[in-house]
């Protein structure tokens, strides 16, 4: 309960009311209740008391009204350092961080003394908005002012080089580091976060395996890493090496596993992981993050098992773009056209409630009418995407309207879509065009697409597109373009790159390489292969050689 205006008579009822309103600040819990507090503060003359004032300003900026700690900040005559980095922590969180350094130089102009919790915050500022110039000069007053040997101080260096200067600035980050004489785990993972973020995992290992102790956020650091470049098998080694170290699994560390699982189509795995989010997480009431929830439907999207990742989205309390988008290209992956556009359609029905489509929505939704053959949908949505959304058609979603017109037999369609292209198209583009000249087996323009993809791509790049061209001209019957194809592929060098396919068996994911004999159960792999051949032809298959490479009839 608040007190009603007092005017004490001596010191000892002033301090005593002043403790009375710190204790209170202590205790609220509302905005409502901080704006009585302060009229209270005003009313008895306390306006200026800076140990009053910072906590006051504490619970405005923690609570997100960075607004009405400037108006109070303001009236301050003479602010102490406290009171300053409680507004230059503010900002460093805030949508305005190039005021960090404009109020820096104010409290070094009103003569205020800077400390560790100044630098800190600034340059932590700095490093959360990419601002490396001013991080760099912050890092000069840090030298001049004698704070180099602060382990925050220093530790917060290391962060602002390791996030905003780039692979170079992972170096400095490394010279800055290893200057610090009382490292702590921060100082670590900030450098580990450092090579993970500028891709050079090899050497976030060799940092991780330096390092004296681990925590949750340096394992999930290391898997997250691993799984952004596509190590998905290391990044599943270092899950279960975290699970048996006895380091409890945190909701950032499982989202990095799911991604890991999805792309390897790790079931088992994905599948205990949701166990145990639900015997660990759910059974303790703990609000699950809404990217764990997203990871759980793209992973059991990614490995075909549909139903669960919509079983996940229909449970899910609150949905972002991201979701919306996850089971939209997951419908439209497992070939569910319909089911791919409701949920598109529920979205929209939503409106902006729950998020609202973005370009990777509707590179979801095109797929799903290409894979259906819904060319009218089609055309319709990509013509919305700006109309109605602002979304301004790229290049990925120019792919997509070729891909669904070619495979519909829109081939002239698509050729001039390609041709009224306000960016260059890519090979992505043409070889869409090309996988429809083959499926309607028009050679000419095959020909004029295979001549445009000669003049883009090296080498290297073309030998999928020159097979798919010598595959139309073999269904044209035209032998001698086959043949002609063939040698410029023997002459430039091209070598298609071998079919290679995943299967998990008892929990452990096995990789295949087409014509690889190296795998240990290679022979029982083959000799079952020649069983099911056998017995497709005794069951009435034939051999399907309209895109054989040779006239062998």
């Amino acid at each position: 309960m608040l007190v009603e205006e007092a005017s004490p008579a001596n010191l000892t009822g002033l301090r005593a009311l002043q403790q009375h309103f710190f204790s209170l600040l202590q205790t609220c819990d509302t905005i409502k209740k901080l704006k009585q507090i302060h009229t209270q503060i005003i009313v008895n003359g306390f306006s200026q008391k800076n140990f009053l004032l910072v906590k006051l300003l504490s619970f405005y900026i923690t609570s997100g009204n960075l607004l009405n700690a400037h108006k109070v900040f303001e009236r301050i005559e003479n602010p102490s350092t406290t009171v300053w980095n409680q507004m230059i922590r503010g900002h460093s969180q805030s949508e305005t961080p190039h005021k960090l350094v404009e109020l820096y130089n104010r409290m070094v102009e009103a003569e205020a003394e800077p400390n560790e919790f100044t630098y800190s915050f600034l340059i932590g500022g700095c490093a959360r908005s990419r601002l490396l110039r001013e991080g760099e000069q912050v890092h000069g007053r840090v030298v001049a002012n004698g704070y180099c040997t602060n382990v925050f101080v220093r530790t917060s260096l290391v962060n602002l080089y390791a996030i905003a200067g780039g692979y170079d600035g992972v170096r400095k980050a490394r010279r800055v580091f290893d200057e610090i004489v009382d490292r702590n785990i921060v100082s670590w993972n900030s450098l580990l976060a450092g090579y993970v973020r500028c891709g050079d995992v090899d050497g976030a290992r060799r940092i991780f395996d330096e390092m004296p102790e681990r925590n949750v956020v340096s394992w999930t650091t290391m898997i997250a890493g691993c799984a952004q470049i596509g190590r998905c098998k290391q990044a599943l080694h270092l899950f279960h090496e975290m699970r048996r170290a006895g380091v409890k699994l945190d909701q950032v560390a499982l989202v990095a596993a799911l991604s890991a699982c999805a792309e390897l189509g790790d079931l088992k795995l994905g599948t205990w992981i949701h166990s145990y989010i639900d015997e660990r997480l759910h059974a303790g009431n703990q609000p699950l993050l809404v990217s764990l929830n997203n990871s759980l439907i793209h992973m059991y999207a990614s490995c075909g098992v549909i139903d669960k990742a919509y079983k996940v989205f229909i449970g899910m309390q609150q949905r972002s773009t991201i979701s919306w988008t996850s089971m939209i290209t997951g419908f439209a992956k497992q070939g569910h056209a319909e089911e791919a556009l409701g949920v598109f359609q529920w979205m929209q029905r939503l409106g902006t409630d729950e998020g609202r489509p973005d370009g990777i929505t509707f590179i979801g939704v095109l797929c799903a009418c290409s894979h259906a053959g819904f060319v009218d949908q089609g055309r319709h949505f990509f013509e919305c995407m700006n109309k109605k959304w602002g979304i301004v058609p790229r290049i990925e979603h120019y792919g997509c309207m070729v891909d669904l017109l070619s495979r519909a037999g829109f081939l002239d369609e698509a050729h001039r879509l390609i041709e009224s292209m306000p960016m260059k198209p890519n090979d992505a583009v043409w070889g869409a065009l090309l996988g429809g000249c083959r499926i309607h087996k028009n050679a000419e323009l095959a020909s004029h697409v295979a001549q445009k993809l000669a003049l883009e791509l090296k080498p290297d790049q073309a030998a999928g597109y020159l097979v798919l061209l010598s595959n139309v001209y073999a269904t044209a019957k035209r032998w001698q373009d086959v043949a002609l194809v063939r040698q410029k592929m023997v002459e430039i060098g091209v070598r298609k790159p071998a079919g290679r396919s995943w299967v998990q068996i008892n929990g452990v994911v096995h990789d295949f390489v087409a014509g690889d004999w190296t795998h240990k159960h290679a022979s029982s792999v083959y000799e079952m292969l020649s069983k099911i051949t056998r017995q497709a032809k005794l069951e009435g298959y034939k051999l399907d050689i309209s895109e054989v490479l040779l006239d062998v009839e």
